[in-house]
C-alpha cells in the first residue's frame, strides 16, 4: 500500500469513527450468515467518509450497508498494488524454489494444477483497514483454491541453515535507501516453521474461478490468519535463506511503532506486521417496524463472546451465531435494540477470546502508545440517527 503520512491526532480519531465492511464464508451458507429479516431495512450509519475520503488509495473496498452478498464476488475484492499490477502469460510463467534446499524445483502452472487441491474460506483484511477514515472497507472474504505449499517444501528440502524463507512477486519498483536508488520486487518472509503450516496454499483460484490479474494471478500465496500483506501475490520465486529478511515491507513498512516504558523513559518497539489480531465491528443496523437490529462480526482468534455498548450504558451480551463459522472466517454477532429513543447514538462493539484477552478500547495504552496506523484492532465505534 502506498505511504501514507496522516498527523497522530488524525489517527486516533479515524479508529473510532473507521467501520468494517463485513463479508463471510461461501455460498453454500451465506443465507444464514447475517441474515436480513423480511421486510427489514439498513439504516445509514452517521458517520460515513466525510472531507478525508481518498477511495483511489485501495479501489473496490467495501459498504456494508450496501453489500448485497457474504462472499466478495471477485470483481468488488479490494485492490493492493504496491509496485502497479503486472500482467503475467500463464503459459510462460514459472515458479522458482531455490536458495538453502537441497533439490531447487520449477514449477509450470500446470504442475502445480497436478497437485492436491486444497480450499479454504478466509476472510483477508489489509493490515491498515481502520487506520484512516478512508480506510474502513479493506476486507473481503473469498474461496480460494490451490494446492498446499508445506509438500513443495518438503519435496525441496529444506537445507539445516534455513531458518527463513522468503516469497517474492513479480511487481518490481524502485526504492532509494539513504541515497542509493535500487529496483527491487515485493517480498514478504517467514520462518521456515510458518511457512512449513499445512494452512498455507499456493493458490490459483478464487471463488471457483481462475485467479484474478488484478488480485495476483496466475498464482499468489494464500496464507489464513495472516494480515493480507503476507499473502504475496503474482508469485514468482520462493527462496529459503539462512538470515533474517529485511526487505521494505518486512524492515521498513508495514512496521508497526509502539512506544514502551522502560526504567521510567518511553522507548519505541518495532515489529513487523504479521497475523492479524484480535477484532470486532457494528456491521450495519436495521429497522423491523419499531424495533432495531445491530449486526456485527467478531475475528482474529478463538471467539468467546462478543458485547455491545450502545452510547454510555452497560455492555450486552450479543448472539454470536457459531453454526458456520471456521477457523479463518468472521464469527457473526447481533444484538436487539428495541424502541431506541429518537436521535444520534453511538454503537461500540468488543470481542473477548478463548485465553480472555479482549479487544482493547481506543484508550487503552496498546492503541494510544501506537505511533502508525498499521494493526488498528481497537474497539471501532459507529453513529446511527434513529427517527
Amino acid at each position: 500500500m502506498p505511504r501514507i503520512h496522516v498527523p497522530r491526532r488524525e489517527f486516533l480519531i479515524s479508529g473510532s469513527a473507521a467501520f468494517a465492511a463485513l463479508t463471510f464464508t461461501s455460498a453454500s451458507f451465506s443465507a444464514k450468515a447475517f441474515p436480513m429479516r423480511q421486510g427489514e431495512e439498513v439504516i445509514p450509519w452517521a458517520d460515513q467518509p466525510g472531507p478525508h475520503a481518498r477511495p483511489q488509495v485501495v479501489p473496490r473496498q467495501l459498504r456494508w450497508e450496501e453489500f448485497d452478498t457474504f462472499i466478495t464476488p471477485n470483481d468488488r475484492f479490494f485492490l493492493v498494488g504496491h509496485y502497479g499490477f503486472p500482467g503475467i502469460d500463464p503459459q510462460a510463467w514459472r515458479l522458482n524454489v531455490s536458495g538453502y534446499v537441497t533439490k531447487p524445483l520449477t514449477l509450470t502452472l500446470g504442475e502445480i494444477k497436478t497437485r492436491p487441491r486444497h480450499e479454504v474460506v478466509y476472510t483477508m483484511e489489509c493490515a491498515g483497514n481502520h487506520g484512516f477514515p478512508f480506510m474502513n472497507g479493506v476486507i473481503g472474504t473469498a474461496k480460494w483454491a490451490g494446492t498446499p505449499l508445506a509438500p513443495i517444501l518438503e519435496e525441496a528440502g529444506i537445507h539445516h541453515r534455513g531458518i527463513e524463507v522468503v516469497f517474492y512477486g513479480a511487481d518490481i519498483g524502485e526504492e532509494k535507501i539513504r541515497d542509493v536508488s535500487v529496483r527491487t520486487a515485493f517480498a514478504r518472509s517467514m520462518s521456515v516453521e510458518e511457512a512449513k503450516s499445512s494452512d498455507l496454499l499456493l493458490c490459483y483460484e478464487m471463488n471457483g474461478q481462475p485467479l484474478p490479474q488484478e488480485n495476483g494471478a496466475p498464482v499468489r500465496l494464500i496464507a489464513p490468519g495472516w494480515y493480507g500483506v503476507a499473502n504475496v501475490k503474482w508469485l514468482s520465486r520462493i527462496e529459503v535463506r539462512d538470515s533474517r529478511y529485511m526487505g521494505r515491507f518486512m524492515g521498513r513498512d508495514y512496521v508497526t511503532v509502539r512506544e514502551e516504558e522502560v526504567s521510567g523513559q518511553k522507548i519505541a518497539v518495532e515489529t513487523s506486521v504479521g497475523r492479524v489480531l484480535l477484532k470486532s465491528a457494528p456491521g450495519r443496523v436495521t429497522r423491523q417496524g419499531g424495533d432495531y437490529r445491530i449486526v456485527g462480526a467478531a475475528w482474529g482468534g478463538e471467539v468467546a463472546k462478543v458485547e455491545v455498548k450502545i452510547d454510555a450504558g452497560s455492555w450486552q451480551a450479543a448472539t454470536i451465531d457459531r453454526s458456520e463459522a471456521s477457523d479463518f472466517t468472521w464469527k457473526p454477532w447481533h444484538l436487539d435494540w428495541s424502541t431506541p429513543p429518537p436521535g444520534e447514538h453511538t454503537i461500540t462493539s468488543r470481542v473477548t477470546d478463548a485465553a480472555g484477552r479482549v479487544q482493547p478500547a481506543m484508550d487503552d495504552p496498546l492503541i494510544t502508545n501506537k505511533r502508525t496506523y498499521w494493526e488498528s484492532n481497537g474497539q471501532v465505534t459507529r453513529r446511527v440517527r434513529v427517527t
